[in-house]
């Protein structure tokens, strides 16, 4: 009976412990899209997800179809100046017409970045960024091609969509009403 204790500890441990959550894995042929903030005040970094928002979309109809990276780099850069006027559209919108935008297609720098548990390292890129400002913020990032940034969003968007009930509440309301 001793024996036996120790076993079955063991085995509930690993069929408990061993599951994990699913992680994301940037292949090594994708293009990354970054925004990075004017500043850290809580206005700058509200005028960045509002453009993060207001761009994704976008960026992600773009490249939807893309088969390669090829494709998806032409197409990228070939609407660069169509980015550049949305942002500079998104950014009147939020009166900050006076922000200077740049945006650059390219190898370009990203910090670490721990997600889910994965550990992105820093380095060297190729990403589309949109710089507000000086970009002396905190930075967005996610993968643009293959679209990990969209399947994330969407996967987020119908989480939202779920009503969450409360068995108690429903079984008062019902009686109590």
């Amino acid at each position: 009976m001793k024996k036996i204790i120790p076993i079955l500890s063991i085995l509930m441990l690993l069929s408990f412990g061993g599951k994990k959550e699913e992680q994301i894995i940037i292949p090594k042929e994708a293009i990354r899209f970054r925004v990075i903030a004017n500043s850290d005040s809580k206005e700058d970094q509200q005028v960045k997800m509002n453009v993060k928002k207001g761009i994704q979309k976008e960026l992600y109809e773009s490249v939807k179809d893309a088969k390669t990276i090829m494709e998806a780099r032409n197409i990228t850069q070939e609407k660069l100046g169509d980015y550049q006027v949305l942002v500079q559209s998104l950014l009147k919108e939020q009166n900050q017409k006076d922000t200077k935008v740049d945006i650059n297609y390219g190898q370009n720098y990203f910090p670490e970045k721990e997600y889910q548990g994965v550990i992105y390292p820093e380095g060297y890129y190729e990403s589309l960024v949109i710089t507000l400002g000086n970009g002396l913020g905190k930075n967005w990032w996610c993968v643009l091609f293959p679209p990990l940034c969209s399947l994330e969003a969407e996967s987020k968007e119908q989480a939202s969509e779920v009503e969450y009930k409360f068995f108690i509440k429903d079984l008062i309301d019902k009686y109590l009403k």
